[in-house]
């Protein structure tokens, strides 16, 4: 069964199309801020992944990359979509990974926020005290953790209302231990470092250097191993820089989708 998705049509009928890949939150609703900015000039393609949102269902415990991989082919087959261009953010992004390795021909580049090739051992802690949170605390104190994940201290607190409604909103909608179990778990498995000097779409890594739940370090890799790969650290914004530096993130980013066709 294909993710339901939406599709926000561009400015003509042959407007290229941006497909949006969530992190593991899995929503369409994360790249609102990216939506308005992208739907100027390219036709939108958001969906939420399998075992989230409105796609919903229980997933296998053996769920992989692969799998949403598959599931990110589906959606562009149909929504009608021959090629795309890929953004994807964190999971969102090993999808696009994995879907660039396997079916290049659907691709027209590649946009990785705040990916990684392999898990490195701070994502891994991170992840593994989440889970204990999840395990012994439950659904509610994991959504209140949530946003310490995802954006800077001083945003929070500027932003405290904000985070309150999100926080609400996840619990809502909340994925479900098993799902959520299951999504961490092909995360964690992902390596694909044998396969990125294979990768030869043009390819642009962001990366927050106060992101706590994946060091730089890790987009600095990613964009040393692909070949001709753009790299660009903001000095701010945390995990979730595309939702707290907004303007500055679709900047670089419509710079570089045009970059794509000069």
């Amino acid at each position: 069964m294909t993710a339901v998705f939406d599709v926000h049509d561009g400015p003509g009928p042959g407007a290229e199309t941006v497909l949006l890949s969530s992190g593991l939150g899995g929503a369409a609703g994360y790249w609102a801020p990216q939506v308005v900015a992208l739907k100027q000039r390219y036709r939108i393609v958001a969906y939420d992944q399998a075992g989230t949102g409105r796609s919903g269902g229980a997933l296998p415990p053996d769920h992989s990359i692969a799998a949403m991989a598959d599931e990110a082919a589906a959606v562009l087959d149909a929504s009608g979509t021959t090629t795309a261009h890929f953004v994807g953010h964190a999971l969102g992004g090993l999808v696009g990974l994995e879907l660039a390795n396997r079916r290049p021909d659907r691709l027209r580049s590649l946009t990785i926020v705040n990916g990684w090739a392999v898990a490195q051992a701070h994502t891994r802690r991170c992840f593994d005290m989440r889970l204990l949170l999840l395990k012994h605390e439950g659904p509610a104190a994991y959504a209140r953790a949530q946003p310490i994940f995802l954006y800077p201290a001083d945003w929070l607190e500027r932003n405290a209302e904000r985070a309150a409604r999100e926080e609400a909103h996840g619990l809502a909608a909340f994925q479900g231990e098993a799902n959520l179990r299951a999504r961490i778990a092909a995360l964690l498995a992902f390596d694909v470092r044998a396969h990125l000097a294979a990768i030869t779409l043009p390819t642009l890594i962001v990366a927050a250097r106060d992101d706590v739940l994946v060091p730089s370090l890790a987009s600095e890799e990613l964009a040393a191993a692909i070949p001709h790969a753009k790299l660009h650290v903001a000095p701010w914004g945390a995990h979730a820089v595309n939702v707290t530096e907004p303007a500055a993130f679709n900047a670089i980013l419509l710079d570089f989708l045009a970059s794509t066709n000069r």
